[in-house]
């Protein structure tokens, strides 16, 4: 049955140059090192005598965040280790240069057919395949054991919804993992969902994020420009496609209302923060098609215009990468992206880690346990739906006498849970070979 699933990637190799060309136009960076997601590198070969690489894949930007966590407690358990560092989107990619030490690599991702892999896997011959979360090709699995290179699943989750999908195609899920090396989960649901495709669950040993330090200097320039602004801020973090309609209509309701809620609806400022480049334009557009004013990050100089303080119907777009941290210091509270749509829900770890409260819609799937943990630290609120949040924020950030007692349950809520990131090093050590290429 794998042998249909391989002559589908295959035949679908076109169609992924024709996507990756149309992505490119938004975002260059997908129009980088093309050959390499076929197998062809520019880099050199690995060589005999050297010390073999521990292949580490982070698909994305929230993975790569958490790779950079696993990768620095790897170094400080077996110093020189070697990393082969692989992504599938350009924002992964660009954040994991800064994870790069003298001898590592970086390419994308492998497509998933037996002969891209294979020439990956000759080419770089790494000891170890480290995956992160939730990223399981089954050719990968089906190359490294034939290459006798033990694969395994790190910071693990399934949601009940990933499961169902999965157990829907299980002549293709079920052997993939099952022929991980090992597996190890975020939390005990996790584990019993991975359990139940077949994966050898070797432990749970929490989530990597919450050992992720925000970025110290954005949070700094962060309380600089705070300390200008009249008013508090109210961040809509992630958003994603539908969502910032659904908001839109929400503060248009507030202005709308007959009993002076555009008081309340011009008390803050209003921040929105896309969950995807590529949409940075689209978004900007539909907030001036409402009739506001956009403020651009990319536009600002020493923070946001103080002249564009006064005028209430200015609305702030967050249209940069990596500053999430600035935009989380920036704001009294945020509406979490991706829960107000059935989407899963971002992450919240590093709002709380800011010491920003957090509302959540009632989509939360994709972390149903950090999301329940964080309502019992008093971290974040649940709301019924965008409107609900967006009323109950600004009753958060203007009348709420335990405001205070949020930003202190956020950075409790972290603190309590940090050190997956040691226990995840040690758990890999003995997989760890110093062997030569």
């Amino acid at each position: 049955m794998r042998m249909l699933y391989t002559c589908a990637m295959w035949a679908l190799q076109p169609l992924l140059r024709r996507k990756l060309q149309r992505r490119g136009r938004d975002e260059p960076g997908y129009l980088e090192a093309i050959p390499e997601r076929f197998g062809h590198y520019t880099q050199a070969p690995a060589q005999v005598g050297e010390p073999r690489y521990v292949w580490v894949h982070a698909v994305s930007l929230g993975e790569t965040r958490a790779a950079a966590v696993l990768l620095q407690a790897l170094r400080e358990a077996q110093p020189g280790v070697r990393i082969l560092l692989t992504h599938g989107t350009a924002t992964g990619r660009a954040q994991g240069r800064s994870l790069l030490q003298p001898g590592d690599v970086q390419v994308w991702q492998p497509w998933d057919t037996p002969a891209i892999v294979q020439r990956f896997l000759s080419h770089f011959k790494p000891s170890l395949a480290v995956v992160l979360e939730t990223e399981i090709w089954p050719n990968w699995v089906a190359q490294c054991r034939q290459a006798d290179v033990p694969m395994v699943l790190v910071n693990a989750r399934l949601s009940e919804k990933s499961l169902q999908q999965a157990l829907r195609l299980s002549w293709l899920a079920r052997p993939a993992y099952a022929g991980l090396h090992a597996v190890w989960a975020q939390t005990e649901d996790d584990a019993t969902r991975l359990h139940a495709l077949g994966a050898k669950v070797q432990g749970v040993l929490g989530n990597l994020k919450f050992d992720a330090k925000p970025d110290g200097q954005q949070l700094a320039q962060a309380l600089v420009w705070k300390q200008k602004l009249q008013r508090p801020v109210v961040l809509l973090a992630s958003s994603r496609e539908g969502e910032e309609a659904l908001w839109l209509d929400a503060l248009q309701a507030l202005k709308d209302d007959p009993l002076d809620a555009q008081d309340h609806v011009n008390a803050v400022h209003w921040l929105v923060v896309p969950r995807h480049p590529q949409r940075f334009d689209e978004v900007a557009q539909a907030i001036a098609q409402r009739g506001w004013t956009v403020s651009r990050r990319s536009r600002w100089t020493n923070g946001p215009d103080l002249a564009q303080q006064e005028d209430v119907n200015t609305v702030w777009l967050g249209d940069s990468l990596g500053e999430m941290a600035l935009y989380y210091g920036l704001a009294d509270a945020a509406l979490l992206g991706g829960s107000f749509e059935p989407l899963g829900g971002q992450n919240l770890i590093e709002a709380t880690a800011c010491g920003c409260p957090v509302l959540m819609g009632p989509h939360t799937f994709n972390f149903a346990e950090a999301a329940e943990l964080a309502l019992e630290a008093g971290a974040a609120l649940r709301v019924d739906d965008m409107a609900h949040a967006v009323t109950t924020a600004l009753q958060m950030v203007r009348f709420g006498p335990d405001e205070n007692a949020h930003v202190a349950a956020c950075l409790v809520f972290t603190q309590q849970h940090r050190g997956a990131a040691q226990r995840t090093a040690q758990a890999l050590l003995p997989y760890l070979n110093p062997a030569k290429a």
